[in-house]
């Protein structure tokens, strides 16, 4: 199943199932009450479905299977607009899990220190050359990005009036469905809700900079409309292994990046099972799988400019589309 956030004109938003071949979506809550005569409180909004569990999407698979199409909750795409799954995450934790883009972006950032600090002609190393630390290899690692600064498909992304080389980041990622603490590896999948799309926007000038102190990214990162998610969130069940899935972006239409989830270093189960020992995970929580290798223009020395549009598309769940503008334009 395939699970939206949406508005329409002079409404609120609502969640929905989306019927990609027929470019639909339901409104769960007004299929509901059109068949059920009463509301479900499970379809308020994407978290009260996720804390709901399997009774809510049992409910929302029947609705699936009895609309016909031409009902009045079922909307086409030219009439609505995504919202990011969840508007407002519960957490967000991303992590690097990909070898080949921590020592691409390891090699492009020391380039960019070198040419701020105006150190031309210094030997720069190569990414063969970047040696990546031991704890990389031991456990997964991840910072917390700002929850409020997210923003769904098709919505423009505000480019930091500071930065000159803002980037994309090619990642998808997990929601957690199931709270629990101290979760083992082998638990880890009944866990996940679904999966989406993520485009963890970064100032890279800006991240440069601030990551000479031993101390995670910040201003790099965090900035409003940074972190795009979407179009829709696609239920566990119909992605039985997350990890030989193609990732491809693609810049005003012509591709530039292009990898594949098989390369991760950790799975989301491990992932799951580090952030859960002693400390419990909530439903609604994300986690995102860290940017692809090639899956940043960092990696390329290829930059966006405001006005691009930028899409990432992930084999089985979709096609993520923003478009960035300097807030001149």
């Amino acid at each position: 199943m395939k699970l939206a956030t949406f508005t329409r004109p002079g409404k609120t938003p609502v969640i929905g199932i989306v019927l990609p071949d027929l470019q639909q979506v339901i409104d769960l809550q007004a299929a509901h009450v059109a068949t059920r005569g009463e509301p479900l409180p499970a379809f308020i909004d994407m978290l009260a479905l996720m804390r709901a569990g399997d009774v809510a999407l049992d409910r929302a698979a029947d609705i699936q299977q009895a609309v016909s199409g031409d009902e009045p909750f079922v909307h086409p795409f030219s009439t609505i607009r995504f919202l990011a799954p969840v508007p407002v995450p519960e957490q967000i934790r991303d992590f690097s899990t990909f070898d080949l883009h921590m020592q691409q972006a390891g090699a492009a950032m020391a380039k960019l220190r070198a040419h701020r600090k105006g150190e031309f002609g210094t030997p720069l190393p190569r990414a063969q050359d970047i040696a990546l630390p031991s704890v990389y290899f031991d456990q997964p690692i991840y910072y917390k990005a700002n929850r409020f600064n997210v923003v769904g498909a098709d919505h423009v992304v505000r480019w930091p009036r500071k930065t000159v080389r803002l980037d994309y980041e090619a990642e998808f990622g997990v929601f957690i469905g199931k709270s629990g603490r101290d979760i083992s590896a082998r638990q880890a999948r009944d866990h996940i809700f679904g999966f989406t799309i993520f485009n963890d926007f970064s100032a890279r000038d800006l991240q440069e900079h601030e990551m000479e102190a031993p101390f995670g990214p910040a201003k790099g990162k965090d900035f409003d409309t940074g972190n795009a998610m979407g179009p829709w969130i696609v239920t566990a069940d119909e992605i039985p292994d997350p990890y030989d899935l193609s990732i491809a972006v693609r810049v005003n239409g012509q591709e530039w990046s292009r990898g594949s989830t098989r390369d991760m270093r950790h799975s989301f189960e491990i992932m799951i099972e580090h952030v859960s020992r002693d400390e419990t995970l909530h439903v609604g929580e994300f986690l995102g799988s860290g940017t692809v290798g090639n899956g940043c223009g960092l990696e390329l020395d290829r930059w966006i400019q405001s006005g691009d549009d930028i899409e990432i598309e992930v084999e089985k769940i979709g096609v993520l589309r923003n478009r960035v503008l300097h807030p001149t334009d």
